[in-house]
């Protein structure tokens, strides 16, 4: 066949799929049948399973009632037989912010908050599915959404009340954001409104903050409508970088004017400034203190910092003595990584943890221990396929391509046969190799920039984030959604091979 001719042919069969599942601003149909797909089972484990708060989500659900009862971010002291108010910011506020206002709208009754947190969780997979038409096919871009709505870890989540959902979402929305509006020429507008979204995320998570970099990669690429849905071609060259540079500039000073008003209350009310909260000492010297394990551990005032003090003075109080440990012993604090990591990756029992701590006679032992058998075998299945999210199936030509995707390939394959069969079944290296395998300029490798780039960094950042500080599998959570869509992703076409398509599509 004459190559005008493949070339009509192959354009005649991209009309039809387009047909089929619309452009990327399409398919809305399907979003809206996630949302339900997605809201069905989540309102069931709401309504059913909801208890008394437990553990952080005791707190949580106090902050909130106290702000929506117009007592603000606080608790009381008694002193000298009388109530002081007494503000706080130890927990970042966002969810308990979020919670307050669906009080006040709803009540506050013992369902309220885990019916919300059913139609956050509904809401995400949303998000997911509209991200993803910006990083794979639409085909893949249900699959996402498909993984997203039944992932049995996001399922059980909507009866716990705690921050992880919320924080997810705001982590995919602004992505979404950006990548929508750079696809439609309006990359300010985008940088803003991500900014937004990441702001308000990092009330409820602060480490959120950390991805407004990675949003530079969606803004690199110019404006496309192509039927894949999948990351534009690159505008190439200095214009890119720059144009890149400014939205992710951008986005993280409008995220910063969200959080602002916060600090400045931290600042007017607390014993000292605070960005968003005063954890971040205490959770350095969790993972760095002597009896540090790499998870979760108790700090106590005979480990270093007395309690008679403020909260951000207590907290850093506890950040100078968790860097002094570390400089005392940097290869004991090096040492831990790997079970931080191994904490944060390799399992997931805290939705089942969390709910046997709220409902004992409703979960017994034997009960929790196949709930944690079902969510974690979920967890370890959707993380390797993500990694393989960021690797080409190998074609035959060229021949270096197929070396080096096949090499990647095997490297992925090789982690996860590691972790099935290894002592330690751990997995936690395929976190890790995520962002490193995205990043390498690997021949034929698939498009890992704009959405995968970012969701790969954001991989990196969870990582890196537990690295330092400790781990618990609870932390992993934020990136589920993301790994959904790295997962659809998985053996796409080669980065060259995609953009003859796309050069064929237009």
């Amino acid at each position: 066949m004459a190559e005008p001719e493949r070339a009509g042919a192959g354009a005649a069969r991209v009309d039809r799929w387009r047909g089929r599942l619309g452009s990327a601003g399409e398919d809305l149909a399907f979003s809206a049948l996630a949302f339900v797909l997605a809201l069905l089972p989540r309102l069931y484990v709401a309504i059913a399973w909801a208890r008394e708060p437990v553990w952080d989500g005791h707190y949580y659900d106090f902050g909130a009632r106290r702000v929506a009862a117009g007592l603000g971010y606080s608790d009381d002291l008694i002193v000298g037989g009388q109530a002081v108010w007494h503000p706080w910011c130890h927990y970042p506020v966002g969810y308990s912010g979020f919670l307050a206002l669906v009080y006040r709208l709803f009540g506050d009754g013992p369902r309220a908050a885990t019916v919300a947190n059913a139609v956050t969780g509904a809401l995400l997979v949303v998000v997911v599915h509209r991200l993803a038409r910006y990083a794979a096919t639409p085909a893949r871009a249900r699959v996402a959404a498909l993984l997203a709505a039944l992932s049995p870890g996001l399922i059980v989540y909507a009866a716990l009340l705690m921050t992880e959902p919320l924080a997810a979402l705001g982590l995919v929305t602004a992505p979404w954001l950006l990548a929508r509006d750079a696809a439609r020429g309006r990359p300010v507008r985008g940088a803003i409104l991500a900014g937004v979204a990441l702001g308000l995320s990092a009330l409820v998570r602060p480490q959120s903050l950390l991805c407004a970099p990675a949003l530079a990669l969606l803004a690199m690429r110019g404006p496309e409508g192509t039927a894949s849905g999948g990351a534009a071609t690159a505008s190439g060259g200095a214009a890119a970088w720059k144009r890149g540079a400014l939205a992710a500039a951008l986005s993280a000073a409008t995220a910063l004017a969200v959080v602002a008003p916060w600090t400045i209350r931290n600042c007017r009310v607390m014993d000292g400034c605070a960005l968003v909260s005063t954890n971040g000492g205490w959770n350095l010297a969790i993972g760095a203190f002597p009896r540090a394990t790499g998870r979760f551990e108790t700090l106590r005032p005979g480990d270093g910092c007395p309690v008679a003090r403020g909260q951000v003075a207590q907290d850093r109080c506890w950040m100078a003595a968790g860097i002094q440990w570390i400089k005392n012993d940097p290869g004991r604090w090096l040492a831990l990584i790997p079970r931080k990591l191994s904490f944060t990756f390799d399992h997931e029992s805290f939705p089942i943890g969390y709910l046997g701590e709220a409902d004992p006679a409703a979960w017994p032992e034997e009960r929790r221990a196949a709930g944690r058998r079902v969510l974690t075998a979920s967890h370890l299945g959707l993380l390797s396929a993500a990694a393989l999210g960021v690797v080409a199936m190998p074609r035959r030509r060229p021949r270096r391509e197929l070396v080096a995707q096949a090499i990647a390939l095997a490297a992925v394959l090789g982690l996860v046969a590691l972790g099935v069969l290894g002592d330690g079944h751990a997995f936690w290296p395929l976190a890790v190799a995520i962002p490193l395998i995205a990043a390498l300029p690997l021949p034929g490798r698939p498009a890992n920039g704009g959405v995968v780039g970012y969701l790969a960094f954001a991989v990196a950042s969870v990582a890196l984030t537990h690295a330092v500080f400790f781990g618990e599998d609870r932390y992993h959570m934020v990136v589920t959604p993301a790994l959904c869509i790295l997962a659809a992703c998985a053996l796409r076409r080669g980065e060259a091979a995609t953009a003859a398509e796309q050069a064929g599509y237009r």
